[in-house]
């Protein structure tokens, strides 16, 4: 068995078409092809379902996936663990990262990484769904949050703060709230993947506020769209507004409590040792995030 066959093959699924996986390879798509046929005909399967429209696995496909996937990884490694021991940082590297935090916060710290270590070759998936950090193949992922997940290490980054924020015309229009429970009659923009996510802390303990909803989205740089937009409240991370805030685009809102905050952590898997490569990406990342974080000095 040939990795050649196993790359083409993992390639095909992941690009979804065999010109895909060409293009990704960086081969002519009958190279690609004839070594996806030679790596069934070497197992005596058929892994890929192929018609005019489309490519789909095939069950004995469905369970050579993941561990093709693995031998890869392993391989790759291997490589880049006997390169690191001669002192360089190198080889690939897969990450992923909420979609918002990632456009606004990650192309610069990345690309300085990068220019520090030019020979990893680094892949940055910004996906908002909590991807399975092993399964899925990544060295390691950002996480804005608790992470309940105990195969995971978890190393802080920055500690975030929360704020109630809104446009000037829609305090104009609307008032200014001033105890939580002003909060009720405003309109707020919500995020749609956390329940009960307006928590504040007083001298009575946490309070959890829920307005009347003008808007529920699972994105961040849309709901801040929204609230410069004028359509109400919302509660967002200072990493998102800081610059609107400053600017006088949008208002920091005072209610006398202070809003649930969070944490910006680097997550790896448990079963993994921290590579050479993952340390360093950790070490440039606080150093652009820098403490306090850039947004909130």
């Amino acid at each position: 068995m040939k990795l050649d066959g196993i790359s083409a093959f993992v390639a095909t699924i992941e690009a979804g078409s065999i010109s895909g996986a060409a293009r990704r390879l960086g081969l002519a798509k009958s190279v690609v092809s004839e070594r996806l046929v030679e790596l069934e005909r070497t197992l005596g399967a058929r892994l890929v379902q192929r018609t005019t429209r489309r490519l789909s696995l095939t069950s004995d496909g469905e369970s050579f996936l993941p561990r093709a996937r693995r031998i890869l990884a392993e391989v790759a490694e291997a490589a880049a663990e006997i390169t690191e021991r001669s002192g360089s940082i190198a080889g690939p590297l897969r990450l992923s990262a909420p979609v918002s935090f990632g456009v606004l916060h990650l192309s610069t710290a990345i690309c300085a990484f990068l220019a520090d270590h030019p020979e990893i070759d680094l892949t940055l998936d910004l996906d908002d769904r909590f991807v399975d950090v092993a399964a899925d193949g990544y060295d390691a992922v950002i996480r804005h949050g608790p992470v309940l997940d105990t195969r995971l290490v978890a190393r802080r980054l920055a500690v975030t703060r929360r704020t109630l924020v809104a446009a000037p015309a829609y305090l104009e229009r609307s008032g200014t709230p001033r105890s939580p429970a002003d909060l009720q009659a405003h309109c707020g923009i919500l995020y749609s993947n956390r329940d009960g996510d307006w928590r504040f802390s007083g001298e009575a303990g946490w309070t959890v506020v829920r307005p009347r909803s003008c808007l529920r989205v699972n994105n961040g740089l849309f709901m801040r769209h929204a609230t410069l937009a004028g359509h109400g409240i919302a509660l967002l991370p200072t990493f998102f507004t800081y610059e609107d805030v400053a600017a006088g685009r949008l208002v920091q809102i005072d209610i006398g409590s202070q809003a649930e905050g969070a944490e910006l952590f680097l997550c790896y898997p448990l079963q993994r040792t921290s590579s050479a490569r993952v340390h360093a990406l950790y070490e440039s990342l606080r150093r652009q995030i820098g403490d306090p974080p850039c947004w909130d000095a």
